[in-house]
């Protein structure tokens, strides 16, 4: 299986650290967010990983691939350079042709993540769906989206609830078929895996949710990056 990394977000919450490099290559325990993410799909027996980065890093992301060309092997690794921020799918279009037609693990590239993937891809592959999001539980879900369920079926998100219905929320690591695509008009200049995919498959009763073991850190911003240098 192959796994997509999405690096190219703007990291605005992280500043003034990410005026100097990309949110993906910010450390936690002296190795980028990156890294542990690459560890991670690497342990778990992933075969390719692809990186989604904005062109505009083409150089930092050169300087990491050099600094760290030892410890990950560049035959497992495929670089994609987006020209313009097209949001969380819209770039999905330059790794289409890499990816196949097969199923693949998309992630978002600020987080740190720890799970049983084997478990997480025999739970979609045991339903009729298009995609399936890792569900976490949290504290704090009124800051993050959070899924409504109908038993393992998401019928519906809620985006920063007031009164969370419960404390699962979308940890940013999702199972997808490769009919994901046929979802994304990618003739639009934008497109949202949160506001625009999901919603479609929901509404098509394809989109699933795992509440499963494992540990998550979000390093969105200053207070939960050091949360996750402290803990993690």
């Amino acid at each position: 299986m192959k796994a997509v990394i999405l690096a190219g977000g703007m990291g605005t919450r992280l500043r003034p650290i990410t005026y100097e490099i990309p949110k993906p290559l910010v450390p936690v325990k002296k190795k980028p967010i990156i890294n542990h993410l690459i560890d991670f799909f690497n342990k778990q027996g992933v075969d390719k990983i692809g990186i989604l980065a904005s062109r505009k890093h083409r150089k930092d992301f050169k300087k990491w691939r050099k600094a760290w060309e030892k410890s990950i092997p560049s035959e497992k690794m495929e670089m994609f350079y987006e020209d313009t921020p097209r949001g969380t799918f819209g770039g999905m279009e330059l790794v289409r042709e890499w990816l196949g037609n097969e199923t693949f693990l998309l992630t978002n590239g600020d987080e740190l993540k720890d799970l049983d993937l084997k478990n997480l891809q025999e739970f979609h592959g045991s339903h009729e769906g298009v995609g399936t999001i890792w569900l976490v539980e949290v504290p704090n879900a009124n800051e993050y989206g959070v899924p409504i369920l109908d038993g393992h079926r998401i019928i519906e998100f809620l985006e920063k609830p007031k009164n969370p219905p419960s404390n699962y929320i979308n940890s940013g690591l999702y199972v997808f078929n490769p009919e994901i695509f046929d979802y994304a008009n990618f003739s639009n200049e934008q497109i949202s895996t949160e506001r625009d995919i999901f919603p479609r498959l929901a509404k098509k009763g394809k989109l699933f949710g795992h509440k499963a073991e494992g540990r998550w850190y979000d390093c969105g911003n200053l207070e939960r990056w050091e949360k996750a240098i402290r803990e993690w």
